[in-house]
C-alpha cells in the first residue's frame, strides 16, 4: 500500500532515508538534518511530496517527488528525486508501483513529464527503469558543490 509521508508516519521513513544515503555512500549523514529538511514535504505542498510503501505494518520503501521546471519544455516538471525499497524486498514490483504513483500525482499536479537520474553502477534500478514505458536521456548530468 502507497501513502503519502504526513506528521502521523513520518517517524517510518526517516530511517529509510538514512539507508538510501548510506546506500549512496553520504559522508555525513545526520538523522536532525534529514528530520529538519524532509518533514517540509507532503500532498499539500508545491514543493514536493513523500511516499512511503507499507506492507501490512513494515514501511518497506519510499519516494520523493520535487517540483521543478524545464525550460526546454517551458513547463513544469515532477523530479522523482529518491526511490528505494528496503534490499530484502528489492525485485518485487515496489520500486514500479512507486515510480507510478509518483508519475500519476505529477500528471495530477499538471506536471508535464516525470525524470530522474540514476548512479551509472545502479544497474537493477536500471533495469527497472528499461523495463518500463521511459526514455532514456542521454545528457550527462553534473554538480557543482558551493
Amino acid at each position: 500500500m502507497i501513502e503519502p509521508v504526513s506528521k502521523n508516519n513520518f517517524h517510518e521513513v526517516l530511517p529509510l532515508i538514512r539507508k538510501y544515503q548510506e546506500f549512496y555512500k553520504v559522508f555525513a549523514i545526520s538523522d536532525e538534518k534529514n528530520s529538519e529538511f524532509f518533514s517540509q514535504f507532503g500532498e499539500s505542498n508545491s514543493s514536493g511530496c513523500q511516499f512511503i510503501y507499507r506492507e501490512s505494518t513494515k514501511v518497506i520503501g519510499f519516494a520523493t517527488l520535487y517540483f521543478s521546471f524545464a525550460s526546454t519544455i517551458a513547463a513544469k516538471v515532477a523530479v522523482l528525486n529518491d526511490l528505494y525499497t528496503l534490499p530484502n524486498y528489492r525485485g518485487k514490483g515496489i520500486g514500479r508501483q512507486l515510480v507510478e504513483y509518483c508519475r500519476v500525482y505529477a500528471l495530477k499536479n499538471e506536471a508535464a513529464r516525470l525524470q530522474w537520474v540514476t548512479a551509472p553502477d545502479n544497474e537493477q534500478a536500471q533495469r527497472l527503469y528499461d523495463s518500463m514505458n521511459t526514455g532514456k536521456s542521454t545528457w550527462h548530468f553534473y554538480t557543482y558543490n558551493t
